[in-house]
C-alpha cells in the first residue's frame, strides 16, 4: 500500500558522527534533464521514497528503534551506487535528489549492512524486486540488519547448519515447515495450537538426531530470521499480508539446493507471526530467551505429539522416499567437489582480509573439510577471486580452495568455473603438493 508523501521527511544519523541528511523525496529533475545512468534515478528516489514511507508507519514500534537510515543500491553490471544520503568522505556526489558514484571492486555487492566511506549502510544489489511487496519486505529486512548493533540481538558471524544437508535434517526440517504453514492457516485456536505442537514435535526430533544443531540453528534465527520476520511485519502492514508473505517464505526455501544457511528465513517469520499471536511483547524478551522455538513452546504450553503419527499427517512418507532419493544423488555430488577441491590439484588463496560474498542458498557442508560454495566472490588483498562452479571455504574458515588454474597471464589465473584476478606484486607460486599453487605475498 503507498503512503502518503507526509511520511516522507529528511533525518540527521548525529550517531554516526556525521550530520548527513537523507536525501529528500521532493520532487524529481526532469526526465530530460538527467543524463541516462545504469540506475535510473528517479527510480532509485522512490525506492528510497517507499522505504522512508514504510519506516516512518513503523514508527520505531517493532524494535523500538526507526528503521531509517543511510540506504544504497548498487547496479550489479557496473557498480554504479545511488544512496539515499552523503557519505562522509566525499565518494559520492548530488545528483538528481540522490547521491551517486562508484563502488570499489574490494567491496562486494550484496544485499546487506556494510561500512564504507565513514557511513554504516543497508545495501541493496539493483535491480529490487519489482513485485511492490516483496521489495519492501527486502528493504525492511536488510535495514534491520543495519541496525544489529542497536539491537540486544546476537551476532552469529557465519553459522552453518551443515546437518540441514542431510536426509533426516532435511526431513524433519520440511515436515516442521508445513506444520508451520499449517499453523498460520488455522482459523481455531485448537487447529493452531495442535499445529504448532507438530511443528516443535518436528523440532525436537531434528535437535535430538543432531546434539548441538539448537545453539546453531536459534543463533541463524535470531539473525536472518529476525530480520525476514521485521521484512514482513513492516513491508506487510495488514495482518492477511503477512500470514501471506510468510506462507510464501515457506514454500519458496523448498526448492533451495542447500537449507544450511537459508533455512531460516522461512522459519523466522513463521514463529515470529506465531509469538505475535500467543506471546505479547516478546520482542523485547528474546535476546534473554535466545530461541524463538523454546519462546513459542512456553506461550502455547502444549504437549507434543508422537513424531511418526504426526508425520503421518504431513507427507512424512513420500517425503522421506523424495529426501533418501535426493541423498543418493547428493553424495555423488560430494564425492566429485572432495575430487575437484580435496584430492587435487588445487590452488589455495589464504584470507588475509577478506570480503565475502556469496549465495546463501548453494552452500553444500563437506564434512570437516569446510564448505563448497557454488557461487563465490572474495576480495582481499591479494586481488579478486570469482567462482561460478565450486570453491571450498576451509573449515576454520582460513583460505579458500579452488581447483589449479587451468590458464595464467600476468596478474590473471582462470581454472574450472574461477577467475582470478590479483593485486600488484602478488603471484601464485608451487604449493608443497606437486601440482598444487598458493598464493606468494610481494
Amino acid at each position: 500500500m503507498h503512503r502518503s508523501a507526509s511520511y516522507l521527511r529528511p533525518c540527521l544519523f548525529a550517531w554516526l558522527g556525521v550530520h548527513a541528511a537523507c536525501a529528500s523525496p521532493g520532487p524529481a529533475a526532469p526526465r530530460e534533464a538527467q543524463a541516462p545512468t545504469p540506475i535510473p534515478l528517479t527510480e532509485a528516489r522512490e525506492r528510497f521514497a517507499e522505504a522512508a514511507a514504510l519506516c516512518a508507519t513503523d514508527h520505531g514500534a517493532t524494535w523500538g528503534v526507526s528503521l531509517c537510515g543511510p540506504m544504497m543500491v548498487v547496479d550489479r553490471e557496473t557498480r554504479f551506487v545511488v544512496a539515499n544520503q552523503a557519505d562522509a568522505r566525499g565518494q559520492l556526489r548530488a545528483q538528481g535528489g540522490v547521491f551517486v558514484g562508484s563502488l570499489p571492486s574490494d567491496e562486494s555487492i550484496a544485499n546487506t549492512s556494510f561500512d564504507w566511506a565513514g557511513v554504516h549502510w543497508a545495501q541493496l544489489g539493483w535491480p529490487l524486486p519489482a513485485d511492490r511487496a516483496e521489495r519492501d519486505i527486502l528493504m525492511m529486512h536488510e535495514l534491520l540488519h543495519r541496525l544489529a548493533d542497536q539491537l540486544p540481538l546476537p551476532h552469529p558471524g557465519n553459522i552453518d547448519n551443515p546437518h540441514l544437508d542431510t536426509a533426516d535434517g532435511r526431513y524433519y526440517l520440511q515436515l516442521e515447515w508445513r506444520a508451520l504453514a499449517s499453523a498460520l492457516r488455522a482459523t481455531t485456536d485448537d487447529g493452531g495450537r495442535a499445529a504448532i505442537a507438530a511443528a516443535l514435535a518436528f523440532r525436537a526430533a531434528r535437535r535430538t538426531a543432531f546434539p548441538g544443531s539448537a545453539a546453531t540453528e536459534d543463533a541463524l534465527e535470531l539473525h536472518e530470521g529476525l530480520a525476514e520476520y521485521t521484512g514482513v511485519v513492516v513491508g506487510r502492514p495488514e495482518p492477511a499480508g503477512r500470514i501471506e508473505a510468510a506462507l510464501q517464505d515457506l514454500g519458496a526455501h523448498v526448492a533451495d539446493p542447500s537449507f544450511v544457511r537459508s533455512f531460516a528465513y522461512a522459519t523466522g517469520p513463521s514463529y515470529g507471526l506465531l509469538l505475535d499471536r500467543y506471546a505479547a511483547g516478546w520482542r523485547a524478551r528474546i535476546a534473554h530467551t535466545g530461541s524463538l522455538a523454546d519462546a513459542l513452546a512456553t506461550a502455547v504450553s502444549v504437549a507434543l505429539p508422537d513424531v511418526a503419527q504426526a508425520a503421518g499427517a504431513y507427507g512424512g512418507p513420500a517425503l522421506r522416499a523424495a529426501e533418501e532419493a535426493r541423498e543418493a544423488k547428493h553424495a555423488a555430488q560430494l564425492a566429485q567437489y572432495r575430487r575437484t577441491l580435496v584430492d587435487g590439484p588445487v590452488a589455495t588463496l589464504r584470507f588475509r582480509h577478506k570480503k565475502i560474498q556469496f549465495d546463501p542458498r548453494s552452500i553444500s557442508p563437506l564434512g570437516e573439510l569446510g564448505s563448497v560454495y557454488r557461487t563465490l566472490r572474495v576480495a582481499d588483498e591479494w586481488g579478486v577471486l570469482e567462482v561460478t562452479s565450486s570453491a571450498l571455504i576451509t573449515a576454520d574458515r582460513t583460505a579458500v580452495v579452488v581447483s589449479a588454474p587451468s590458464t595464467t597471464s600476468g596478474r590473471t589465473a582462470t581454472g574450472e568455473g574461477w577467475h582470478l584476478e590479483l593485486a600488484a606484486g602478488w603471484r601464485l607460486e608451487p604449493d608443497d603438493r606437486a601440482g598444487d599453487v598458493r598464493l606468494a605475498p610481494p
